[in-house]
């Protein structure tokens, strides 16, 4: 008989609470320079529960804004719609204001890129900054967070999803990525 094969991450997993302490206090330090409370939008779905928490615990006024990105994401004609697109719910006017975009994940960049594109269909903001959770490198685009709860390297191998609980404590469930091979053909390689 063979026994299943399980690997864990060779990175340490990091504590999605301890991280959200980290960004709540970064925020707070923000809001006291701030002339005008900035928007806060949330990117479907651990973005949204993220920016919903810093909405409260901020007393934050203005209303919560969120995004689903899924027809603004570049892989769209690839990957197809999901079964699982979520409402975007823009209810204020973004012309002239400082937005704080808020995600769980800074990783590659893309989904960043995609919800810049869906703010600038609801106007113009002055100035949109970036929240995230954790960013585990990996930028494939010109992207950086300006408040972060903390930053390293995370194994490539596996996903970051974050989860909350009943009582909307955040953790991170690490499943590992589904491995797609492909075959790469080069041109010196073709057989004529």
């Amino acid at each position: 008989m063979t026994l299943p094969v399980f690997t864990t991450p060779t990175s340490v997993i990091p504590d999605a609470e301890h991280l959200y302490i980290q960004l709540l206090a970064h925020l707070r330090a923000h809001m006291a320079t701030c002339v005008q409370t900035p928007i806060f939008i949330g990117i479907h779905r651990g973005g949204a529960w993220l920016a919903e928490r810093l909405h409260a615990d901020l007393g934050i006024s203005e209303p919560l804004g969120t995004i689903d990105i899924s027809f603004y994401r570049d892989d769209f004609a690839t990957k197809g719609i999901s079964t699982n697109v979520k409402t975007t719910d823009v209810a204020i006017d973004l012309n002239g204001r400082d937005v704080i975009l808020c995600d769980d994940i800074l990783n590659s960049g893309r989904s960043v890129r995609a919800a810049l594109n869906e703010i600038f269909d609801f106007g113009r903001p002055a100035q949109v900054d970036l929240a995230v959770l954790f960013d585990r490198g990996g930028r494939e685009l010109p992207v950086a967070a300006q408040f972060v709860g903390g930053q390293t390297e995370f194994d490539a191998a596996y996903k970051l999803v974050l989860e909350r609980d009943a009582s909307n404590r955040f953790c991170f469930r690490v499943p590992r990525r589904e491995v797609v091979e492909e075959v790469e053909t080069h041109p010196a390689e073709v057989n004529v």
